[in-house]
């Protein structure tokens, strides 16, 4: 018989306020600090890292934030390569599951997993011994954020594996953590300003209207659209003309 999981008044306030609070420490990749910080409480870990992914298209940017802060020293940061552990990195991209929450366990016996080279060569020295990751999908196809899509990695050292609890609790979160993940995107772009007539121009350019179409609606010539065009891509440092839609009007994409 399954024990009850019990969750204190305490526990639920943490919860919410992960899930609701407003936070103002957004550093310039990741999730906020505070957020990480309340989330390693509740899950109980020693490390969690936020990294760039790249689940079903040739874009992300790199990036990996450490919470708190690593000092990897002399450790072999090659070995951490995805294609050392791939059962479990790349288990999200071979079978479309962005949802469900994954333990190092799920793919290996603790054998395995300690005869890996991520495990020997770079968690063992840093003193890591399990592992849970979460995806935060961001906005899937060509008008992604300019990072678009992360991983949460929580990390413990020797003894007791993440539970069953831990795994719920994240799935859960999950949607939340998406969602915070794209508010912190969403703050981060930078979009430069757009004078009104380039504004209008590229509401046209939205509707998939042609340079011709253009000046004829607004009374100008197609050399003049594409000065407007020109000024604007060199605006948003884009090349074309999608992607200055997706800069533009990034929640319409």
């Amino acid at each position: 018989m399954t024990s009850p999981v019990t969750v204190s008044e305490r526990d639920l306030r943490t919860l919410l306020g992960i899930v609701q609070d407003k936070r103002d420490d957004l550093p310039e990749a990741g999730l906020p600090l505070s957020l990480l910080a309340e989330l390693g409480d509740q899950v109980g870990c020693d490390d969690l890292t936020v990294h760039s992914a790249n689940y079903n298209w040739d874009r992300a940017d790199s990036f990996m934030q450490d919470f708190p802060p690593t000092d990897y020293g002399d450790v072999d940061m090659e070995a951490s390569d995805y294609r050392y552990w791939s059962e479990f990195t790349c288990y999200p991209n071979r079978s479309g599951d962005l949802r469900s929450v994954t333990k190092v366990s799920d793919f290996y016996s603790a054998r395995q997993w300690h005869n890996t080279r991520v495990y020997t060569d770079h968690m063992r020295p840093l003193g890591g011994e399990h592992v849970l990751q979460l995806c935060l999908p961001g906005r899937l196809g060509p008008a992604a954020w300019p990072r678009s899509a992360a991983k949460l990695v929580l990390f413990r050292p020797p003894g007791p594996d993440f539970s069953e609890r831990d795994r719920d609790l994240l799935a859960l979160l999950q949607p939340h953590l998406h969602q915070a993940w794209l508010d912190a995107e969403r703050r981060r772009d930078r979009t430069p300003r757009l004078t009104s007539r380039q504004r209008e121009l590229m509401l046209l350019i939205a509707a998939g209207h042609t340079n011709a179409k253009i000046a004829r609606q607004l009374g100008i010539t197609e050399g003049t659209v594409r000065s407007h065009l020109e000024d604007i891509y060199t605006r948003l440092q884009v090349s074309n003309r999608a992607a200055a839609v997706a800069r533009v009007f990034p929640d319409n994409s």
